[in-house]
């Protein structure tokens, strides 16, 4: 795990490069000289404005599906919301919301990552997500995974302080970077859930056995 000193000096570092092809950045880019103090080992990320809320109504459950021309659509599953800066989304007891964090993350191909929320706000019943994973190379805005499991609602605000970005250095040895499909988002996505040869043909004996 990186000290937020050393974060620092590798993302002034590669500010500086002027031609970097396996760059380690992050923006709007976090105060170098605050971080250095801090301390810590992470990096405070910020919320961004753009949120995804499930369908309750809908539909009866949500299930993953034997073939693609069989599966829910995403448009039915999830509406987007944007809320600009100044204004409040507020997250209701027991409801669960995507969103993302204000900054552009790009990392180097020999870095990886997590988010857990900070403490401050887990003790007000806000959750954010367990230990989201960051592959070595991902680019993009990182989707939160936001529910409040207290019982009133929480008023939060595009822009806040709201996850902790804790880094690990990957290794040397590969240059390939991570293509899922949340690579190079701006904005949360639902994403889609596809069965595996070896869970269809699990799934493909169970049907059988009902027919």
């Amino acid at each position: 795990m990186l000290k937020a000193d050393e974060i620092a000096r590798l993302l002034q570092k590669s500010m500086k490069a002027k031609k970097d092809e396996n760059p380690f950045l992050i923006t709007p880019a976090p105060d170098l000289k605050k971080l250095k103090s801090s301390g810590s080992a992470s990096i405070d990320l910020r919320l961004g404005r753009w949120f995804i809320t499930l369908r309750a109504a809908r539909l009866p459950s949500m299930e993953v599906m034997r073939t693609e021309d069989k599966a829910q659509p995403v448009r039915k599953l999830a509406k987007s919301h944007y809320v600009s800066f100044g204004q409040e989304y507020y997250l209701h007891p027991h409801h669960f919301s995507l969103a993302t964090t204000l900054e552009w993350i790009c990392l180097p191909t020999n870095l990886s990552g997590y988010v857990i929320g900070k403490s401050s706000w887990g003790r007000r019943g806000l959750i954010i997500a367990t230990a989201t994973g960051v592959h070595p190379g991902f680019k993009g805005c990182l989707t939160l995974e936001l529910c409040n499991v207290g019982e009133i609602p929480i008023a939060l605000l595009p822009g806040m302080e709201i996850g902790q970005f804790f880094l690990h250095r990957a290794g040397k040895g590969s240059k390939s970077s991570d293509r899922t499909q949340f690579y190079g988002m701006r904005k949360p996505i639902l994403g889609q859930i596809e069965l595996d040869d070896f869970a269809r043909k699990l799934a493909d004996v169970k049907y059988a056995c009902q027919e």
